[in-house]
């Protein structure tokens, strides 16, 4: 007997999920093509916050009065959703921080380093993964070595195992580029982990668009956000080996992280709760919360195929296109379409285009090193989730033909 047929993803079922999808930019139906640096929400997770907000709100892990209870039930409820999400090992291996940027900071500054010691990182890292390394390398003295890509932007495991050394202190990837959508794989992290060497992913762009498995990955830390997997801004969260976390130094010091403070001495609570300092993002939470639930209800891999035919039909049609660069040409990249147009810069692109009522995205993208690799100051960068359709790439070939015979 045969398996039943799935039904093809029904983009358009979905777009009434999010209804800023329904609005028009410059008179023109809104054309959303920059889920990389910020995706939508749905409303499930509009009308989590709201409810919360509405019937069930307090401050967290500190009172004992039933809104106290039941904010602390939903906020660790949602650690709980992100721990299934990644497939951590416990709850406790998740910390809630305010996003990806500082998920990294925590671990850049709770590591042990002196002077001498290495970190490596990619040519292609998002700067919140470079810069916090950088700090390391002017305040410990530490040395920053640099892996290098191949021209689809791809790492060398070979290159990677060549540049670590006895001094090597950690080293941090991206698990997909926010400009070439493709980074680290298994293949790399299990050089490292033979070397005895720890790894960090920045996982901000690989999270939406892959189910991620910390534990089979081998990886020590992942670090990722929530605002570019349809929930909320001001929440990320970093997952950590339990042993690593404990062995991180704290990130900042207040309420909650804190064990017993006396006049001469303090002691720290346990992870996760030491690096979560402060009242948290409680409402946030909720918010990520119910996206991964959202998300997770969702057929993973039907939303992947359809998420690679917007991605193949956008490159197709910009390859016929005989005055546009692509960057990034691995078959496996996600759903992140870099582009240069002849003789224009990418802020005039991407204008034009806003004026067309399709958003995408220009600049160098939080990505200097690697503009500087592929010898450009900038790209434009079409970005899909979801909910985008092949019909919105019609609309985006055609708005960007009409700018360039204005920029001609």
């Amino acid at each position: 007997m045969n398996a039943p047929v799935k039904p093809p993803f029904d983009a358009r079922a979905i777009r009434a999920h999010f209804p800023i999808l329904a609005r028009s930019v410059n008179n023109k139906q809104l054309v959303y093509l920059d889920s990389a640096a910020s995706a939508q929400k749905p409303n499930a997770v509009i009308d989590a916050m709201a409810q919360a907000m509405r019937t069930s709100y307090a401050n967290v892990h500190r009172g004992i009065h039933a809104l106290a209870n039941e904010t602390t039930q939903a906020y660790e409820a949602a650690r709980a959703k992100a721990q299934r999400l990644i497939n951590a090992p416990a709850p406790e291996a998740i910390v809630f921080t305010k996003g990806g940027t500082q998920a990294i900071n925590i671990v850049a500054n709770g590591i042990d380093v002196r002077e001498g010691d290495e970190i490596i990182v990619s040519v292609m890292e998002h700067h919140s993964n470079i810069v916090p390394w950088h700090f390391l390398r002017e305040r410990k003295g530490a040395t920053l070595k640099w892996l290098d890509i191949d021209d689809d932007g791809r790492l060398d495991p070979a290159a990677l195992d060549a540049l670590i050394t006895p001094r090597t202190k950690i080293i941090a990837l991206t698990h997909c580029s926010n400009v070439l959508g493709v980074g680290a794989d298994k293949t790399l992290i299990d050089i490292a982990q033979a070397r005895g060497v720890p790894v960090l992913l920045d996982g901000c762009q690989a999270v939406v668009h892959a189910r991620i498995d910390v534990q089979a990955l081998g990886v020590d830390y992942y670090a990722f956000t929530g605002h570019k997997l349809y929930g909320p801004t001001g929440i990320g969260v970093l997952y950590g080996k339990p042993e690593r976390l404990a062995a991180l130094r704290p990130f900042e010091g207040g309420g909650e992280m804190i064990d017993v403070v006396e006049r001469e001495r303090i002691t720290y609570n346990d992870p996760p709760h030491r690096f979560e300092a402060g009242t948290p993002p409680i409402l946030e939470a909720i918010g990520l919360g119910a996206a991964i639930d959202w998300l997770s209800a969702q057929d993973r891999a039907a939303i992947a195929a359809h998420e690679a035919s917007l991605r193949d039909a956008a490159m197709d049609r910009l390859r016929g296109l005989n005055w546009v660069m692509l960057h990034g040409s691995a078959r496996e990249k996600a759903a992140i379409v870099a582009f240069s147009v002849q003789g224009a810069h990418p802020h005039d692109v991407a204008q034009l285009l806003d004026q067309q009522g399709v958003a995408i995205r220009a600049g160098h993208h939080c990505a200097q090193p690697l503009m500087q690799r592929l010898g450009v100051t900038a790209t434009a960068r079409a970005s899909f989730g979801l909910y985008n359709t092949l019909d919105e790439i019609d609309a985006f070939i055609e708005a960007l033909e009409k700018a360039r015979k204005l920029l001609s």
